[in-house]
């Protein structure tokens, strides 16, 4: 395709989305819309803004990728992100009601109101999210640096500036109108794609018989090995149990519509993982020979006449975008309510709230930006990342929600194991060979010592309804009632 029409295709979109950003937020009054639209969601945007942060830069070029190199494997992203979300609705649609504002906040209330586990649970999903957003700027700017030959640094900050504006003027409101908009363009393109690249190869015989035959196997578990196949669906189930973003859907109307868009999410989630793995298997037949295996999903629209290769293209680019946009928000809504008060000790200002939310927004993914400079390669920078920060998350997260006698010393335990036995898998390389990431064993090792340490340390002495009471009240601003809660809560325990 022509550089310069896909460029002018891609600037007349960014101004779209900044346009729809804008005109969907005028009447926003607070930081609580800003940043949560209100909590007054209805099904169809929260439906919407799931769908497209799920079908992100992972399970699009990411994904393809995979299922280039890996033929049925490129499902393996969508399967697991499918039973994630799935669970996250029987599991955590319930939470909603607590209206929380944070996955911090909810960690807090499983270990008795513990301002120490949400301090660092804060900063532990901060880094996370920036982690996340880092590797769909990283996506975007392939996609943009493949179709227009720009540099692929200049890519980078091009991508991240096009979201970052209509993110920073619209906020949350901005963010699920555009993901919903950009879900349809996402699915619509990547059916196309599909569907042209097994026609242009000469069918779907061509492709099985120009792929490794243990590729074609279920999930092509003959050519990685069952553990390895395994872990790396667990690894995506478990980012999405254990991702912010996910969280963030506590805006919605309420805990039934929060649930609906989940279970429908998974279901739409779980057809659309196989297209990439069509079309990675589609690029693969085409030419075998690609340096990197993530420009697979970029090369294989080179044979699209102008039009359909821009309209595919700029479904590639709304995938990357759209979990963007939700995972800066997300990012945001901690450092106002995490980092923020536990550098200055109280809430932001609520005549404030709103400029302070665009300054740290610009931060946020300048930071995130930075990060995404220094790595090109999407699945390895997702999988590490999740193993390393989310697998004590995760399991923090099932613990607490169901059971009662969870402390704030297990969940400690259980973030500090996590990282900890990521970090061994990766510098073991035997290990790391048998495991295909660290997944499995940090989370198998940050479970078993958050339940001995749980067992072997004194139960809060907090009931969860005092631990919501003080979380509400110091969300409101009301810091000194909410130590008088604690106080009050503590003498009656005893």
């Amino acid at each position: 395709m022509n550089s310069h029409i896909f460029l002018v295709g891609f600037i007349i979109y960014a101004l779209a989305m900044i346009w729809l950003g804008w005109y969907v937020s005028r009447n926003q009054k607070s930081g609580e819309d800003f940043l949560l639209g209100g909590r007054s969601l209805p099904l169809f945007l929260t439906l919407g803004s799931t769908v497209a942060t799920m079908v992100g830069t992972g399970s699009s070029m990411g994904a393809v990728g995979f299922g280039y190199s890996n033929g049925w494997a490129g499902m393996l992203y969508g399967v697991g992100g499918a039973i994630g979300i799935l669970l996250v609705a029987w599991l955590f649609a319930p939470v909603r009601k607590l209206r929380f504002m944070t996955m911090s906040e909810e960690l807090s209330y499983y270990t008795g109101g513990s301002h120490l586990i949400k301090n660092i649970v804060g900063i532990m999903i901060f880094i996370a999210s920036i982690g996340w957003l880092g590797a769909h700027i990283l996506g975007g700017s392939m996609y943009l640096s493949w179709a227009t030959g720009i540099n692929l640094t200049l890519a980078k900050i091009i991508i991240a500036l096009a979201f970052a504006i209509y993110v920073i003027i619209g906020g949350y409101s901005a963010v699920v109108w555009t993901d919903t908009i950009q879900a349809l363009i996402l699915f619509f393109g990547f059916i196309l794609m599909a569907i042209l690249a097994v026609v242009h190869v000469g069918g779907w015989d061509a492709i099985v018989q120009a792929m490794d035959p243990k590729a074609m196997s279920l999930f092509a578990v003959d050519k990685l090995g069952v553990m390895p196949a395994l872990s790396l669906a667990m690894v995506i189930g478990v980012g999405v149990l254990a991702t912010p973003s996910y969280r963030q859907r506590y805006s919605g109307k309420d805990v039934s519509s929060v649930r609906r868009s989940f279970v429908y999410t998974g279901v739409l989630y779980l057809f659309f993982s196989v297209l990439p793995a069509i079309i990675g298997m589609a690029a693969w037949t085409m030419n075998p020979h690609l340096e990197n295996s993530n420009y697979a999903f970029l090369f294989a629209t080179s044979f699209l006449p102008a039009m359909l290769g821009l309209v595919v293209l700029i479904a590639g680019l709304s995938a990357t975008m759209s979990s963007a946009s939700s995972d800066a928000i997300a990012a945001v809504a901690i450092m106002m309510r995490d980092v923020y008060t536990l550098v200055t000790g109280k809430m932001p200002p609520a005549d404030k709230a709103i400029t302070l939310s665009r300054w740290m927004l610009a931060f946020v993914i300048g930071l995130a930006m930075i990060f995404a400079l220094t790595s090109n390669d999407i699945i390895s920078y997702i999988t590490k990342m999740i193993s390393m920060l989310m697998s004590g998350l995760f399991v923090c997260s099932i613990l607490g929600r169901f059971w009662l006698r969870f402390n704030w010393q297990g969940a400690l335990t259980a973030l500090l194991s996590g990282m900890l036995v990521s970090i061994v898998v990766l510098i073991k390389a035997d290990w790391l060979a048998y495991w295909g990431n660290p997944c499995i064993p940090s989370v198998v090792g940050s479970f078993v010592s958050a339940v001995f340490v749980t067992l072997m340390t004194p139960a809060s002495k907090i009931s969860r309804q005092q631990a919501l009471e003080m979380i509400t009240l110091e969300r409101e601003g009301q810091a000194a009632p909410a130590k008088t809660a604690v106080a009050q809560a503590s003498g009656e325990a005893q």
